[in-house]
């Protein structure tokens, strides 16, 4: 039987299970063994052929040199169209109980996930393990290696509508040249969107591989030959697209082939 390479999987103590669950069948289907690490049971680097930090709770700003600002309220789906609006309608149910199962128990700051996540982050890092950032995951990566964040990216979004949904609404540009264009093989690409951070100061050693239109960081990946892959959005809420699965496919091939 082939190594099934070993992909760990972070996450909260509290909250998070289906994070875990539709992250864990990504990984499962793209040829990988999936392990969960949270704060309450870590896992050590060398046991890892691939790392995964998910999505969930803000990073905390003292990473990066600032102090918590208030809370500003939610990113709001202004300016849909009337077909739009209908469809939201008729799947306002349904659409409330995915994004109650998808929001971690715990809001604000979680310092402790920070502290595992930053830890395993940098292991990654010196051990050349691939590493891929979901989310709050790919603000941690760049957190890690240098950059900061924008506490909130509300005003950003004053010239066309803010989206927010576990839906792909969103059209990003893919960056030629980047390993994220030669892995999804397009140049543009729908997603979701449920952040209200986003990267501000570059990380060293890393690149942007994607943008919105407004110029939001969308994606980034290592500026090097090293498997670094961070995207904004949420691939692991997207199964159905086949681009989405390309992202954990390319993982779990690139902790393959660290292995040997």
């Amino acid at each position: 039987m082939s190594h099934r390479p070993v992909i760990g999987i972070t996450g909260p103590d509290r909250g998070g299970t289906a994070a875990w669950l539709f992250t864990a069948r990504a990984v499962r289907r793209a040829g990988g063994r999936a392990v969960r690490i949270q704060p309450g049971q870590p896992h050590p680097i060398d046991g890892l052929d691939g790392l995964i930090i998910g999505g969930g709770a803000d990073v905390s700003p003292g990473l990066y040199g600032q102090s918590r600002r208030p809370e500003l309220k939610e990113l709001k789906d202004r300016g849909a169209s009337g077909w739009r609006r209908t469809l939201g309608v008729i799947l306002f149910p349904l659409l409330f109980l995915v994004r109650r199962l998808l929001t971690t128990k715990t809001s604000g700051i979680n310092r402790a996930r920070d502290v595992l996540e930053k830890d395993l982050i940098s292991r990654a890092l010196a051990n050349r393990v691939p590493l891929m950032g979901i989310c709050r995951g790919m603000q941690l990566i760049n957190v890690v290696t240098g950059g900061s964040l924008y506490q909130n990216i509300e005003g950003f979004y004053e010239e066309y509508p803010a989206i927010r949904s576990v839906l792909p609404r969103k059209q990003v540009n893919i960056l030629p040249a980047t390993r994220l264009a030669a892995i999804t093989g397009v140049d543009t690409l729908h997603v979701n969107a449920l952040h209200s951070q986003a990267i501000d100061r570059l990380g060293k050693a890393l690149r942007v591989s994607a943008v919105e239109p407004n110029g939001i960081v969308q994606a980034i990946e290592s500026a090097d030959d090293r498997f670094i892959i961070g995207v904004q959005w949420h691939p692991e809420y997207l199964p159905q697209r086949r681009r989405q699965r390309a992202l954990f496919r390319a993982l779990v091939g690139a902790s393959s082939r660290s292995r040997t």
